[in-house]
């Protein structure tokens, strides 16, 4: 009777688990990259073309200027963003063989490792033993245990580096465009500079309020502080030129 009761308390479990879907936001690291190209690449050649009008150049070479930034920018991210996914990869791959070597060498210790870290969640010692005793009994799942919940790392995705490389080269450039398409279009500076301004405001607040609405923050908060960042830099830098421009 006992068997079959379990057996059913599982097969309940089981329907729970099915007809239950949570809505987590699972694409951290994609979103993560995203908001590190976009930001960067609206923030960067935004202050480069108002630094540029301060000093009094044509739209051309702005634009040819800014076109070469977020070339380079695009390259230097992407390349910056590759390397700190491939150093994740190794550290992860370090480590994991460091913890395998020591189930092998040191399986009582590595156990009472298992035990110490169930017993910080509120289990007793006589409901870990047996979740012990079974990780002892397969150690693969033994070893992705000690890696989640000992070292907090989860196995990174083997195409990680190179989707992240590229994410955050493409979202760059897709930022970097919009405050030099004015510059595409009106030939005085002057004017290209206002409308650059209006342009790349809006375009913050709208990255800003979507960046909050995916990472759980108020979205309103977030897209007045990344414009506010966006129209902090592009000043200064337009500051710094008119300031060196009146001294030449």
């Amino acid at each position: 009777m006992g068997q079959e009761n379990g057996y059913g308390d599982l097969e309940k479990q089981m329907l729970l688990l099915h007809d239950h879907e949570e809505k987590h936001f699972m694409s951290s690291e994609i979103v993560r990259d995203v908001i590190l190209g976009v930001s960067d690449g609206l923030t960067v050649p935004f202050a480069l073309a108002a630094g540029l009008s301060g000093a009094d150049v044509s739209s051309s070479i702005i634009l040819i200027a800014g076109i070469a930034e977020v070339a380079a920018g695009a390259i230097s991210m992407g390349l910056g963003g590759y390397l700190a996914a491939k150093s994740e990869e190794d550290h992860y791959k370090k480590e994991l063989k460091r913890e395998q070597d020591e189930i092998i060498a040191v399986p009582d210790i590595e156990a009472a490792e298992v035990a110490e870290i169930l017993s910080q969640y509120g289990v007793e010692a006589h409901e870990y033993g047996p979740v012990v005793n079974a990780l002892r009994r397969n150690p693969q799942a033994w070893l992705d245990f000690m890696m989640k919940f000992e070292l907090g790392l989860d196995k990174p995705d083997p195409m990680r580096a190179l989707q992240s490389a590229m994410t955050i080269a493409f979202s760059y450039v897709c930022g970097g465009l919009v405050p030099l398409l004015p510059y595409m279009l009106i030939p005085i500076a002057t004017k290209a500079v206002l409308a650059s301004v209006v342009v790349t405001i809006v375009a913050l607040l709208i990255f800003g309020f979507a960046k909050g609405h995916f990472t759980g923050t108020q979205p309103c908060k977030s897209a007045f502080q990344t414009a506010l960042i966006g129209a902090i830099a592009s000043a200064a830098a337009y500051s710094i030129a008119k300031l060196f421009q009146s001294y030449h």
